[in-house]
């Protein structure tokens, strides 16, 4: 009885994370000549926030709209008109927007904070 008890609670665990991650996207699928926001810190900034929508990024600057010029080994190289170069971004998160699947905005960050349709981000 004990192990049927343990199983099914595994069981249950399992289904509950694997659905508080359902919608989330770890991964921002970009191609090149693609228009995105992304963060306008500079390269030293830790929070690389990408998203589809104009706002700011979870360090709570403004975004500047980009191009994708390169994808490749996980990273994106993006290039603004007020940039001297191109930036890279990884395309894979460690935050993402806790939105739903509904959500458009398609918001990924390295760091916490709130996605650019002000939901607060969630770890992946």
């Amino acid at each position: 009885m004990k192990k049927l008890i343990l199983i099914t609670t595994v069981m249950v665990m399992a289904a509950f994370v694997a659905l508080s991650f359902a919608g989330a996207k770890a991964k921002m699928d970009l191609k090149v000549g693609d228009e995105i926001f992304a963060c306008d810190c500079g390269d030293s900034c830790a929070c690389k926030t990408m998203s589809r929508n104009a706002g700011n990024c979870t360090c709570d600057k403004e975004m500047v709209k980009a191009k994708v010029t390169k994808v490749e080994n996980g990273k994106a190289m993006l290039k603004a008109e007020k940039w001297e170069k191109e930036r890279s971004f990884k395309t894979t998160a460690k935050y993402t927007c806790n939105c739903g699947e509904a959500c458009k905005c398609d918001t990924i960050s390295q760091n916490p904070g709130k996605c650019t349709c002000k939901t607060e981000m969630k770890k992946i």
